[in-house]
């Protein structure tokens, strides 16, 4: 990679130097006719300008066409894990489409533009101002396509933010920093205590305000649990610099303010096992697990550790640099059925519980450490070896 940027700057830096000779030789150009008219493009000129246009337009398309082919699956827009994923992958494929087909149409027409009317001796320019008509055209048809786009989205949105008040939802909390996650779960409440970042304080590291009766039967975790086909309302805050809690696969961004406190709702539709099996997925997972062989393969020749085989996880990320390790703010989200749900929350010890532990176990005195006093032999021994040194 070193190697390609030096070979890119050297080639840049020539350019330069280049395009700077062309102008010192401009500046030079003297005052006879000879001199002026071999500045001046010829049909020649033109010619090969207008060829070079064409060719330029068959090496984007061509481009283009080997991008979507070799790199058309990495965008995330199939195999969505949540149930308005689907209306946001539908979006983006409309939104590519029409961008793929206006492109080739815009292109198209420009680079024919500029080959058919390229410059030739004696042809005058054809001048006017306006054409109601074009403006109407290409004012009206972005107006409509757009505001389908629009009205399509704020109809995902919606969908996404409403949650009816006499919805069945579950509510968790998402507390980012620098550079890790926490989950807070709402106990048989099903309502979040207060929080503020003032309250922490030791297991307390969200800052939840145990004054709150409802706060006493939260749980914490390290892994963010979702019942497959139920709603899940995310509370999200932030301790210290704007975060982003990003689920690629679920469709689902939202900011983590400082300060505030940001929501988003989701309902999982894929459980963990369930897209671990699919097609799409197990190749990926092949892949990747033959490149991790290869660099295994290095590294215990070596004799350092091989890596060990990928498995596919949901994953929360940081979609906001917030800092040197912000590449490692992640944890793992599982999806599964309600009943494994169910079982794992129960597991949980929660908040009241563990702040009581915790306050007893700093109430209760520390036994003093008994020191093993000196016989009379070790005493008589050290007096004797310090009248030697004397």
């Amino acid at each position: 990679m070193t190697s390609l940027l030096i070979l890119a700057v050297v080639i840049l830096l020539g350019i330069a130097v280049w395009q700077l000779t062309k102008i010192f030789d401009l500046t030079q150009i003297g005052s006879s006719s000879n001199d002026a008219d071999s500045e001046i493009a010829t049909d020649k000129d033109n010619n090969i300008n207008g060829y070079l246009s064409f060719g330029f337009l068959a090496f984007i398309y061509v481009i283009t066409i080997y991008c979507l082919y070799y790199y058309g699956d990495l965008p995330l827009m199939d195999n969505s894990a949540s149930e308005h994923g689907v209306h946001v992958d539908n979006l983006m494929w409309i939104s590519m489409i029409l961008i793929f087909i206006v492109q080739i149409i815009t292109q198209a027409l420009l680079h024919y533009f500029a080959f058919r009317y390229r410059g030739k001796k004696g042809n005058v320019a054809l001048y006017f101002s306006d054409n109601d008509k074009l403006e109407a055209v290409w004012t009206i048809i972005p107006v409509i396509v757009l505001s389908g786009l629009i009205l399509y989205g704020l109809y995902a949105w919606n969908d996404i933010m409403f949650v009816d008040e006499e919805e069945e939802v579950i509510y968790v909390e998402v507390y980012a920093k620098q550079f890790s996650w926490d989950i807070r779960y709402s106990g048989k409440d099903n309502t979040l205590g207060k929080a503020n970042v003032r309250y922490i304080e030791g297991i307390n590291v969200v800052g939840v305000d145990m004054s709150d009766p409802n706060a006493q039967d939260d749980m914490m975790a390290k892994e963010l649990h979702l019942p497959v086909g139920k709603k899940v309302v995310m509370k999200m805050r932030s301790q210290d610099v704007l975060h982003s809690a990003y689920m690629p696969h679920f469709r689902a961004q939202m900011n983590c303010v400082p300060g505030m406190v940001t929501q988003f709702a989701l309902t999982p539709s894929v459980t963990t096992a369930e897209m671990r099996e699919r097609a799409e997925i197990v190749k990926k997972v092949n892949n990747i697990n033959k490149i991790r062989g290869e660099k295994s393969k290095a590294l215990i020749a070596e004799g350092k550790e091989a890596l060990d085989p990928y498995t596919f996880d949901y994953l929360l990320l940081c979609n906001k640099i917030c800092g040197a390790s912000h590449y490692n703010m992640q944890i793992k989200i599982v999806v599964e059925t309600e009943e494994q749900f169910n079982k794992w929350l129960k597991e949980l010890p929660t908040l009241g519980d563990q702040v009581k532990a915790e306050k007893a176990a700093a109430a209760t005195p520390v036994a003093p450490v008994e020191t093993a006093k000196p016989d009379a032999e070790t005493v008589v021994d050290s007096t004797a070896i310090a009248h030697r040194i004397k």
